[in-house]
């Protein structure tokens, strides 16, 4: 009862800023659990946060394969398993999921098929090597990336139903910033003492102690106090699954922020080009860790001031951090390409203007969260996360593609190219409907 009384007053405090607590689009019922659940649900993400920075197929996932001695061409994978796979096969996973009065079970569930998934792949990267231990690494980032989907389709929900509208955005900020500082901690600590290039035992320990975040997560989460919620609409997964892209032809606000959504990847889609202009200019092991310091740093400084923002307006946020993601790039790539700075200052051009991007992108992921969590309840909540999700999971896999017009324009000029995409998101941003009044 103490512990609840004072997880009721630390909520207050941090949250709330009028005398009446907010609690507005969820049930009565879970009103007198809104402060424990959003502390339980703040530390689960921070714990998956965590475990997202440390097992990163960009580096620590790309580095392992590298130390396996495991094909070059298996490294192209990663990232669109990892992505793609937890997003595309949520138009189909969400027939199931609705038809669940409570969604929390399958998150736990998903959870810790994630620190199984670590676990084996922490195994396959200490017992073999080659060609073997790289399929194996895949067949594990496959599996790990079928339960984040789960995951992410019940987590929309659960939160939905969990924590009021205009306190969502705040969740996610506090979440992000955490996460963001002890992902800075982690930067910090690889500059500092970076790993013998053949260490296999410390990648293997570090994805075990990834797998524990998960079950730390998993456990936090058990404590969630869910509704029951609605359940109607079940039935063939394809069929369902045909029915929902319907949405994207019937549903204009929807199909409006879906596109917004996917011009706004440039925020995601530059940060390699910002690393790779950087190895032009220093090549060494800090330049890296400089970069991780920014994406750290960038996340626990700006993610609690776009989550506050986001509970007014999750639509400007997205504007706002569109531009901001979009305008950087001509800056960026004209001092470059111009050579207008002195050399002690141009090798910190890519590492600052990597922070600046990541403020961006911080934005742009709360105010979506956000936006499609306020956009609707029950469970066409659920069916807009997994048709966007899908489609975005998609288009990201298609991606690669885009990536061939390197060769032919360098990568200064994909980032003016994203940069363009970006500034027209930012654009369509204004003709999205506001969602939190």
């Amino acid at each position: 009862m103490a512990l609840k009384t004072d997880m009721d007053q630390l909520y207050d405090k941090l949250v709330e800023e009028e005398d009446t607590r907010v609690c507005k689009d969820i049930p009565d019922s879970a009103c007198s659990n809104v402060p424990a659940n959003f502390f339980r649900q703040v530390a689960a993400i921070v714990l998956t946060g965590l475990g997202d920075t440390l097992t990163n197929p960009k580096t620590t996932l790309a580095w392992l394969l590298g130390i396996v001695g495991a094909p070059a061409a298996m490294v192209a994978w990663l990232v669109p398993i990892r992505d793609s796979g937890s997003m595309l096969p949520q138009l189909f996973i969400a027939t199931y999921i609705r038809a669940q009065a409570r969604r929390k079970p399958l998150w736990v569930v998903g959870s810790l098929v994630q620190a199984i998934a670590l676990l084996a792949m922490g195994a396959a990267a200490w017992l073999t090597e080659g060609l073997l231990a790289g399929l194996l690494i895949l067949g594990c980032l496959t599996l790990f990336s079928l339960a984040r989907s789960v995951c992410s389709v019940a987590i929309k929900d659960i939160v939905g139903k969990t924590i009021p509208k205009t306190r969502r955005g705040r969740m996610h900020g506090m979440a992000t910033t955490v996460s963001g500082l002890l992902a800075l901690a982690f930067g910090s600590y690889m500059m500092l003492r970076p790993p013998a290039d053949g260490d296999v035992l410390f990648y293997a320990l570090l994805l075990v102690g990834s797998a524990m975040l998960w079950v730390g997560a998993a456990i936090l989460y058990h404590q969630v106090e869910e509704a029951p919620g609605a359940t109607e609409g079940g039935g063939s997964a394809i069929r369902e699954a045909i029915s929902r892209i319907g949405l994207l032809r019937d549903d204009a606000p929807f199909r409006r922020f879906v596109i917004t959504r996917a011009l706004l990847l440039c925020s995601a889609l530059s940060a390699p080009y910002y690393v790779v202009l950087g190895q032009e200019v220093e090549a060494s092991l800090s330049m890296l860790g400089a970069f991780l310091v920014a994406n750290g740093l960038a996340n626990s400084l700006s993610a609690m001031f776009w989550g506050r923002m986001a509970d007014l307006s999750s639509r400007q946020v997205l504007t706002r951090a569109g531009l901001l993601a979009s305008l950087l790039a001509p800056i960026v790539v004209g001092l470059h390409w111009w050579n207008v700075l002195p050399e002690n200052l141009h090798m910190w051009l890519f590492p600052v203007a990597f922070f600046v991007l990541g403020i961006a992108h911080s934005g742009v992921r709360v105010g979506r969260k956000t936006y499609v969590l306020d956009m609707a309840g029950g469970n066409k909540r659920t069916d807009y996360v997994a048709v966007s999700n899908s489609i975005i999971g998609l288009l990201l896999l298609s991606a690669g593609f885009l990536g061939l017009l390197t060769a032919l324009i360098g990568p200064g000029g994909m980032l003016l190219l994203l940069s363009g995409l970006g500034f027209c998101g930012a654009l369509l941003s204004l003709r999205l409907q506001e969602v939190q009044s």
